[in-house]
């Protein structure tokens, strides 16, 4: 796994969801990139402890997200369409501009220990 930075407004910040038995959490925040000819939104998820550090975002504030990029092979049963997701895991964030204070933190490797759902690919 490697970390790297991404930069742009934060257009969203969900609540916190939990999955399965042993309540795997997670907490998606958009930021928006402005491109010129088009605007590109990009999900990050906070996982575990580190959904908290996302109280600490405002929608229009400018940010920089340390992540790490993860990827998962998902397949419902041993007879259907195997698919492969790709996301990226926040593991810190600083505050360009706007209203917050930045904040750092390490959430847990969490994906490493999640429960496996049939119905949730991710």
């Amino acid at each position: 796994m490697s970390e790297s930075k991404v930069r742009g407004v934060v257009h969203l910040v969900e609540e916190t969801k939990t999955y399965g038995q042993k309540g795997f959490q997670k907490r998606m925040v958009v930021l928006e990139q402005d491109k010129g000819s088009f605007t590109n939104y990009v999900p990050v998820e906070f996982t575990r402890d580190g959904c908290d550090l996302a109280d600490g975002l405002n929608k229009g504030d400018e940010v920089e997200i340390t992540y790490r990029l993860n990827g998962r092979r998902w397949q419902k049963d041993a007879n259907s369409e195997v698919k492969f997701f790709v996301n990226l895991e926040a593991m810190s964030f600083q505050t360009v501009s706007g209203g917050s204070t930045g904040a750092s933190g390490s959430p847990n490797d969490a994906f490493a220990e999640a429960v496996e759902e049939d119905d949730a690919p991710f």
